[in-house]
């Protein structure tokens, strides 16, 4: 990384934001969940989010050359994935409080880690292995609890579909980080959440619902939070290495906790305090793994 992108601080902040950005946009779609259908959701939540990607992309002056793409199937494969996230990870923060929707999440850069072995042939390091121990360790803390008694509509299908979510973003990623060789990320970010919104339009057949007021207020700010946290992990990642950054995901969760326990008054669970440095442990582990591998070549 050159002097120039190299501004740490820059990118620490973004990241802080970002988190705060996203926990926003999960709010707003756990606001309305009950009244508004999943792709009615998916669909505002990516329509709207083009306006701060395009607006971004217009400021850097990459719209609309950036749009040019020499890969259309890498990037239907990314967005297909990207979008069926979201449908999963939607309907699990339907059914979890938004802290431990938010844990879930933290499973895809170590999902990530393993899928590079399996797919792309990366060395399956001690790292790697940690990590994905202290994932499965902090999962099972935070999912055997709910197992007994739980009913196929309650926690434990928000628990599955948490999983399934980060297992198609770290599906999604591994994509990127095939297609970003050609691709900028602008490109890849636009076609990502035009894809979702046409999937997510794809649903009006099954029943959508009329939104006014503060409903719709809160469908159009999903978007424009999630675009705007797209966004500021961009530059964040742009000025200052994984490595650096991955400290923060703690510093991240306590906004979705904090909404948890203010905004929608659900107390933390013990299996979630217990699982929480575990799984986070696992995702540092693993964005740390880069960082230790140029060491040791020195």
């Amino acid at each position: 990384m050159d002097n120039a992108m190299d501004r740490p601080l820059a990118g620490i902040l973004l990241r802080l934001l970002s988190g705060l950005l996203f926990t926003g946009m999960m709010v707003c779609v756990k606001a309305v969940s009950v009244e508004v259908p999943l792709g009615q959701t998916v669909f505002f939540r990516s329509a709207f989010a083009l306006l701060p990607i395009v607006l971004f992309m217009t400021w850097r002056r990459e719209f609309p050359g950036a749009l040019v793409t020499r890969r259309p199937l890498g990037h239907l494969v990314r967005s297909g994935l990207g979008a069926a996230a979201m449908f999963a990870s939607f309907a699990a923060v339907a059914r979890l409080p938004v802290a431990e929707a938010t844990l879930l999440a933290q499973l895809s850069p170590v999902a990530m880690a393993v899928a590079g072995v399996l797919l792309l042939g990366e060395r399956f390091s001690l790292h790697r292995a940690a990590a994905l121990a202290l994932v499965l360790c902090g999962v099972a803390v935070l999912v055997v609890p709910d197992l007994q008694g739980a009913r196929p509509d309650g926690r434990l299908l928000g628990y599955a579909l948490g999983i399934l979510a980060a297992l198609l973003t770290a599906g999604a990623l591994v994509t990127v980080r095939r297609i970003s060789r050609t691709e900028t990320a602008a490109s890849i970010a636009f076609y990502f959440v035009l894809v979702t919104a046409l999937a997510g339009l794809a649903t009006l057949p099954l029943g959508w619902v009329p939104v006014s007021g503060s409903t719709l207020w809160l469908l159009v700010l999903s978007g424009l939070f999630g675009g705007a946290a797209h966004i500021c992990m961009t530059l964040a990642l742009r000025y200052a290495e994984v490595s650096r950054l991955a400290p923060f995901e703690y510093v991240a969760l306590i906004w979705p906790v904090l909404a948890d326990l203010w905004i929608f008054g659900l107390p933390l669970s013990a299996s979630f305090l217990l699982a929480l440095p575990l799984v986070l442990g696992g995702a540092v582990l693993a964005a740390f793994e880069g960082r230790l591998r140029r060491r040791l070549r020195r």
